[in-house]
């Protein structure tokens, strides 16, 4: 017998089994670093995002007045080419009556800094609003969604908790289950989703960039993650969110997923995004991770380190108007041959800690925020191994596993 709260997930199941035998025609993907199409692990087939399947889901926004949450990476690609069409190209086309666009930080498209504020506007080719999602509006008010019926969401997430596109989401449902609107999430492939790792956020620190109790890297696809959003009652007063997943194809949580277009300014590739867990806690440092330079989050480094025979100065840059030691020469490390990671590796982290002189202040105001606990700055402090930190993480690890099974819809 299935519970009343799994009950979406089971048709969901069920209804992407029963498609599996239409065909959708094959979509070439241009890869960030190469032009290979992204495939399902040990599999030829493709995998099709949720906004590649129009057949899923078009008659369900026949008719009805639409939102969509985007931004750059909300593409579909044509099936013979390495050519895309924004997904509210492509909706409009279809004669889809979308009123309004809402989009993440970074912008609509995906061009501004972390943490810069991004303003309201009007999309030169469509005409179409845009509302931002980010700075002092977070969460769309019921102004912003009168008369619109459903929500569209469709932004490539890459699985880590300070990332802040899953806290958009978290916004979006809420403000929707309050007002009785629906929300679509088109769900694209976690290309950090083979694992599970790193500290779980305490809830006295949650904040924009960690509003849930989850580990570091939580192993989800988006879709998933709102599921279980919903179905841990998470939301503002435990309110329910009416929420469709559009599943993906050919995708498993162990599928290598290049991305094809980068997700925000300053992950480039498929390297800095499988670094980022672990080069992300630089964020609240005094350390540099590559901003100002072409190899973001593939290298890190200070101009109080020990000099070394790998060196390089930030510059303004794409993505990075202020990086930290702007026009200093920075020794460090370089970790662009590194293997893809399977876990957060803390040993960079800890290198970092005891190459910086006592002189200087190695955390930020934001350390703590970034981390989601103040233990993993004690564990620095006291002198712990990476092993000890890292075995620290596991008990609840382990307790949040046992949640994020009951929100899976791939193996």
């Amino acid at each position: 017998m299935i519970s009343k709260r799994f009950k979406n997930t089971y048709f969901l199941l069920v209804f992407t089994l029963f498609f599996s035998f239409i065909s959708c025609g094959q979509n070439k993907q241009q890869n960030i670093a190469t032009n290979n199409a992204p495939v399902s692990k040990n599999t030829s087939e493709k995998i099709e995002t949720g906004a590649h399947q129009t057949q899923l889901y078009v008659n369900l926004l026949k008719n009805k007045n639409i939102a969509v949450v985007a931004n750059q990476t909300s593409v579909i690609f044509k099936s013979k080419d390495n050519n895309y069409t924004h997904l509210i190209d492509s909706l409009l086309k279809l004669n889809i009556n979308v009123k309004k666009v809402f989009s993440p930080e970074h912008g609509f498209r995906g061009e501004a800094d972390a943490s810069e504020a991004i303003e309201n506007g009007i999309d030169k080719k469509t005409g179409l609003p845009i509302v931002s999602l980010y700075g002092k509006n977070k969460k769309p008010t019921a102004a912003q969604l009168e008369k619109i019926d459903l929500v569209v969401f469709d932004i490539q997430d890459v699985g880590v908790r300070f990332y802040t596109y899953i806290s958009t989401l978290h916004y979006v449902m809420e403000a929707c289950a309050e007002l009785g609107i629906e929300v679509m999430v088109m769900d694209r492939p976690n290309p950090n989703g083979h694992y599970i790792d790193g500290p779980t956020l305490e809830k006295q620190h949650q904040s924009f960039v960690g509003m849930h109790e989850v580990p570091l890297v939580y192993g989800m696809t988006i879709g998933e993650y709102a599921q279980m959003i919903n179905g841990e009652g998470w939301l503002k007063n435990k309110v329910k969110c009416k929420l469709t997943v559009i599943p993906l194809k050919n995708y498993t949580h162990q599928s290598f997923y290049h991305l094809p277009i980068r997700p925000s300014p300053n992950l480039p590739n498929d390297k800095a995004i499988n670094l980022y867990p672990s080069l992300g806690f630089f964020e609240g440092t005094i350390i540099n991770a590559g901003r100002g330079t072409e190899n973001q989050f593939q290298q890190y480094g200070a101009p109080f380190f020990p000099k070394s025979d790998f060196s390089y100065t930030p510059q303004p840059n794409f993505g990075s108007k202020y990086p930290k030691h702007e026009g200093k020469i920075c020794y460090g490390v370089n970790l662009q041959n590194e293997e893809r990671l399977s876990n957060v590796s803390i040993k960079w982290l800890l290198d970092a800690y005891n190459k910086t002189p006592k002189t200087e202040a190695f955390f930020g105001s934001t350390f703590t925020i970034h981390v989601g606990n103040e233990i993993l700055q004690q564990q620095l402090i006291e002198g712990k191994s990476a092993k000890e930190i890292q075995d620290s993480w596991q008990p609840k690890i382990e307790d949040f596993k046992k949640i994020r099974s009951h929100y899976l819809l791939y193996k």
